[in-house]
């Protein structure tokens, strides 16, 4: 009997304590962290970017720059490397996932996209005065509503796709005579 008292008078006492306290005030929390997260703006700091004079791993930099009188300095000038070997299988495959939509898969500028009239104004390969150097610039930065690849493609698969561009530019050479 005594037990049942003790707890009786207990509950009463815990319940006494809860009707006194100030509904107003907020309640103590132990671990305010866990409940509440920090707020953030997911786009309100830029994105990081390499610190100046710093060069990608297994890369090396561009030296023309981005204007017309870079891209005639790649024509005449830029040429792929002596010791790169030039894999027909993967640069066909590279040029059919990165150009063909536009430029269709025989270089005659009418791929999926142009068919569809998603995209204007695409050239065809044939009679195009370019040079391993030119074709490389452009995919490096975009010209006209061409987009830049440098940052999809590596050094290397950028020359399969400028060795694929030359060779579907002699085919349809052959096929104009």
């Amino acid at each position: 009997m005594k037990c049942i008292t003790k707890y009786i008078g207990l509950v009463f006492l815990g319940l006494l304590l809860l009707a006194c306290r100030d509904k107003q005030k907020p309640n103590s929390e132990f671990a305010p962290d866990m409940y509440e997260s920090a707020a953030y703006k997911t786009y309100a700091t830029p994105p990081l970017t390499p610190p100046e004079h710093t060069v990608k791993r297994g890369s090396l930099p561009y030296p023309y720059p981005n204007t017309l009188e870079g891209y005639e300095q790649a024509k005449a000038n830029l040429r792929a490397d002596a010791s790169l070997t030039v894999d027909a299988v993967r640069g066909r495959a590279l040029y059919n996932v990165y150009c063909a939509l536009c430029h269709g898969e025989q270089g005659d500028g009418k791929g999926v996209l142009v068919q569809r009239g998603k995209v204007f104004g695409v050239p065809q390969f044939a009679g195009r005065d370019f040079t391993e150097g030119s074709i490389y610039h452009v995919l490096y930065y975009g010209r006209n509503a061409m987009p830049a690849f440098a940052t999809q493609l590596t050094e290397e698969e950028r020359w399969q796709i400028v060795k694929q561009v030359l060779l579907k530019d002699e085919i349809q050479k052959t096929k104009d005579e």
